[in-house]
């Protein structure tokens, strides 16, 4: 079995904001040209090739140039990291440490 890498900080940054999960979420069904994800969101070109740039950083999209277009997609490896390290968080610690719960709050009413 491989061993876990722990994710980036960039990871959780690209994925802190809605508008960057937003194209997260319209590249699963493929790679897509820059100017497709920017015609789906009513943000300037800017503010989403700056979101682009986030996601690249954070390793979750690649980006390949062909011709005069850039196409994007998913980085699926980057992913099945996060969720790997997201699983061990949850993974008790041993015996000498004990699990807290939070208790669910009760409406007042």
């Amino acid at each position: 079995m491989k061993p876990s890498r722990r994710p980036s900080n960039a990871v959780f940054r690209a994925l802190a904001d809605e508008t960057r999960r937003d194209i997260l979420e319209f590249l699963r069904a493929g790679p897509r040209t820059s100017g497709e994800i920017a015609d789906q969101f009513h943000s300037s070109w800017p503010t989403i090739s700056r979101h682009l740039a986030v996601l690249r950083a954070g390793g979750l999209v690649v980006s390949e140039r062909r011709g005069q277009a850039i196409y994007y997609e998913l980085n699926t490896s980057v992913f099945q990291d996060v969720v790997r390290h997201l699983l061990e968080l949850m993974k008790p610690a041993g015996r000498t440490r004990r699990t807290r719960r939070r208790r669910p709050r009760h409406q007042e009413a």
